[in-house]
């Protein structure tokens, strides 16, 4: 199964946080890639400056024939449609799409000089994907420690437990 992380802290063009999920979401449909499993939209602060607007973030689990390399450059491709500009690390952004486990494969790819890991190197300390990854794969297990997602989400901090909050899209 492969799971992608979805999330948004700047109104684009197109509309506000959710609506750039939203489109992110149709755009990976137009590209034959099948949604199976899309979790509850979920608000946490910004990392690691906590001034910046605050996210949305969803996960979801798809379907696709594309490889690694190639499902990232597509996910390049929308966010970029979707107004992203890539100035800083950590910047707000309009769109943010991450691979964060690619049929429980564990592969470093290289990427325009630099590496992409997989499974995602920083996700067993991110709220923002641990929480909505329980609620739509909540027997998943951590493809390089083997860890469930339970025993993950209880090493989080205490301030990152409290801090994200399941939110409705009042679209």
């Amino acid at each position: 199964m492969i799971i992608l992380g979805l999330g948004s802290n700047l109104d684009s063009k197109f509309g506000d946080r959710f609506k750039n999920i939203e489109l992110a979401i149709s755009f990976l449909k137009l590209d034959n890639i099948q949604i199976l499993k899309k979790s509850s939209f979920y608000e946490t602060p910004s990392y690691p400056n906590r001034n910046n607007p605050k996210f949305i973030n969803i996960v979801i689990s798809i379907k696709t024939d594309l490889d690694p390399l190639k499902l990232m450059l597509f996910l390049l491709t929308v966010e970029k449609k979707l107004g992203r500009l890539r100035a800083k690390k950590n910047d707000p952004r309009t769109c943010d799409l991450d691979i964060i486990d690619y049929n429980n494969e564990i592969l470093e790819v290289s990427f325009k000089k630099s590496n992409f890991y997989l499974p995602h190197k920083n996700l067993s300390n991110r709220n923002f994907v641990l929480y909505p990854l329980k609620e739509i794969l909540p027997l998943w297990k951590h493809p390089v420690t083997s860890e469930s997602i339970d025993t993950l989400i209880s090493k989080l901090s205490n301030d990152d437990k409290r801090s994200i909050l399941k939110v409705k899209n009042l679209l």
